[in-house]
């Protein structure tokens, strides 16, 4: 597979586009907090992002509700425990 990361300031777009917080971000996400988010959005040293995070945080964007829950059905089938909003 090949994958380079969106950079700080295509975060930074898409968190303006959203209206959301840096914590808002994190948790849309998965990472962390607001602190780990802006490791993404760092000016200096922007942390990259890997595939299976921005995929987690797309998937949230892109999916409707049931197809998420489908998702983490078959993560459970599997067996994962996890519960998205916490």
């Amino acid at each position: 597979m090949r994958y380079t990361s969106p950079t700080a300031e295509d975060f930074e777009r898409l968190k303006q586009a959203l209206g959301k917080t840096g914590n808002d971000m994190a948790d849309l996400f998965g990472v962390a907090g607001g602190q780990q988010w802006r490791k993404y959005t760092s000016k200096s040293e922007p942390r990259q992002m890997s595939p299976q995070i921005l995929f987690f945080g797309a998937a949230r964007l892109a999916l409707s509700p049931e197809e998420l829950e489908r998702v983490i059905d078959k993560m459970r089938e599997i067996g994962a425990d996890l519960d998205i909003d916490n």
